[in-house]
């Protein structure tokens, strides 16, 4: 008598591969969303964040009205598709207690939709970060606002 020999995977083997192809993609979609999300939120907390020291320059020298006219203060914020208008809401005219406010929007996750991150100058000069994001987002160094 003659063996056959196999030439191939069986029908069930090639279903249990598929099935644990599906558990891990389960499993790693929606964490790598959260990686995305979270690596989001500490992007706009850094683009943000750098525009407090010309936020300071400017009220230190006396100028309080934000925009790029002459004798204004031009904070120097560049476009970002994270958020709404592409560039934070800083208050204008600047005072002892100024806010720099990104809305989370354009290209950002579903999840961060419309959350805010705000960066609040207090009377003595320091800064301090909220957001209104999930808990699960937040990078170190900002707490959760209201």
């Amino acid at each position: 008598m003659t063996r056959k020999q196999q030439a191939g995977f069986t029908l069930i083997e090639l279903m249990i591969v598929v099935a644990i192809i599906g558990i891990l993609a389960a499993i790693a979609i929606p964490q790598y969303q959260n990686y995305v999300a979270r690596s989001q939120v500490a992007r706009v907390m850094s683009e943000t964040g750098t525009l407090r020291t010309s936020v300071e320059e400017c009220i230190l020298n006396g100028r309080l009205t934000v925009g790029e006219a002459s004798g204004q203060c031009d904070i120097g914020a560049t476009d970002s598709n994270l958020m709404t208008n592409s560039r934070p809401a800083i208050t204008s005219p600047l005072t002892e207690t100024s806010t720099i406010v990104a809305t989370f929007g354009g290209n950002a996750a579903a999840a961060l939709s419309a959350d805010t991150l705000t960066w609040t100058r207090d009377d003595d000069g320091g800064w301090s970060c909220s957001t209104t994001v999930d808990a699960n987002y937040v990078p170190n160094g900002c707490g959760a606002g209201s």
